[in-house]
């Protein structure tokens, strides 16, 4: 029996390999006619959100950038690859928590494509990658991509 998809979560961090996965995802979108939601998690387990260092300007700065950026990777790949239903978000949490348990379970996805390895290098060392943890802890498929569309490894 042949898995269909119909809603793909695609977490992202400005990472390469993030967008590699947009990427793919849209890919699977196609092949399955399925809407894709691309989600930015603004991590307020961090040490700025957790002891009060950043004033609401700069968190407002933030959010509007992370906006801006999704907004730009998500029209790219709309342009790229002619897939239409694409919708971002930016929420605030623990990354792990977000993607592995709210986001999936409020808007029913069944595929989670995720980089490997994101642009936090410090966090991975503590605490191991939030793509390991979602891998392990999801209620749904998750694919994880290493490579680009030419299945040449990213780094």
């Amino acid at each position: 029996m042949q898995n269909e998809y119909k809603r793909i979560l695609v977490p992202v961090d400005g990472s390469k390999l993030a967008e590699a996965a947009l990427q793919k995802a849209c890919e699977v979108a196609q092949r399955n006619n399925a809407r894709i939601d691309v989600l930015s998690v603004l991590n307020t387990t961090s040490f700025g959100f957790s002891y009060g260092a950043i004033d609401g300007s700069t968190i407002t700065q933030m959010v509007d950038d992370e906006l801006a950026y999704l907004k730009k990777i998500t029209e790219r790949a709309s342009q790229k690859t002619g897939v239409k239903d694409i919708h971002y978000h930016a929420r605030f949490g623990s990354p792990r928590n977000v993607i592995t348990y709210d986001f999936t379970h409020d808007y029913q996805i069944d595929l989670i494509m995720m980089g490997a390895t994101g642009k936090s290098t410090a966090e991975r060392i503590l605490v191991g990658s939030v793509a390991s943890f979602v891998n392990s802890h999801a209620p749904c498929d998750v694919m994880i991509v290493r490579t680009n569309l030419d299945n040449e490894p990213i780094k």
